[in-house]
């Protein structure tokens, strides 16, 4: 029986021999051939690839926007897929368990910088001054919560990115999936987003998968996956302190 949430004490997340194929018969296309990866609680890797080596699939299995064809997806002590989805509520588990950030904020611009974090607690139930209590903690955290009552526009770019990290780590997901998070910024930017990660990953004990083609920030990450015709790679990283 598919339950309806993970646990919210599930850390760290594990890809086995996941595969994603379009199509039937002599028009089938294998976006995913076998990918493997494990990402622990409070760790940050990176997924790079060239464009159509199966990045951009892969990101929306493992973030339960589409369902693989196969192989299976953990996430702590608790199986999300193996043949078909293990948890009822696939809507709750992306809201609840899986966080998501984005090259651009996609922040609601008639929403002020506390709502748009409370927002997602809310969806999940919490009432709302639990909710914007969250939030403004979320704030805290990442040094922005001086913009609390702030419109989106009037934020920076770097500020619109923080807030987006807030969201997507308010509900205290096991995993986060950051998707070009550093694409629109400066090496300075750039970095600090990188280190925010980190701080966060650590914190919360999130496992943290950056998609990026960002040179800037490769050299950070302790460990890299390589897919490349649908498979993964694993490769260590240089793990460069940032300053």
């Amino acid at each position: 029986m598919p339950e309806n949430k993970v646990s919210s004490t599930t850390k760290g997340i594990r890809i086995e021999g996941l595969h994603k194929r379009y199509g039937k018969g002599d028009t089938a296309v294998d976006a995913l051939k076998d990918v493997n990866m494990e990402v622990a609680a409070g760790e940050v890797v990176g997924l790079v690839g060239p464009s159509g080596s199966g990045k951009s699939t892969l990101l929306k299995c493992l973030g339960a926007v589409i369902e693989p064809s196969g192989g299976r997806m953990t996430i702590g002590d608790q199986t999300i897929y193996d043949k078909g989805w293990k948890i009822k509520d696939i809507r709750a588990l992306r809201r609840d368990s899986i966080g998501f950030v984005f090259q651009a904020p996609y922040l609601i611009p008639f929403l002020d910088v506390t709502d748009n974090i409370a927002l997602l607690p809310m969806l999940a139930g919490v009432a709302n001054a639990k909710s914007r209590a969250l939030a403004v903690a979320m704030l805290q955290a990442l040094d922005v919560a001086h913009r609390a009552k702030a419109m989106p526009s009037q934020l920076s770019g770097g500020e619109q990115q923080r807030v987006a990290i807030a969201r997507a780590l308010v509900n205290r997901p096991p995993v986060v999936l950051a998707d070009e998070p550093t694409a629109p910024l400066d090496s300075t930017r750039a970095l600090a987003v990188i280190r925010i990660l980190g701080q966060m990953a650590r914190q919360y004990e999130t496992a943290i998968i950056v998609v990026t083609h960002d040179e800037k920030i490769i050299p950070t990450f302790k460990r890299i996956y390589h897919i490349r015709d649908g498979v993964t790679y694993e490769e260590a990283g240089e793990g460069r302190e940032i300053g």
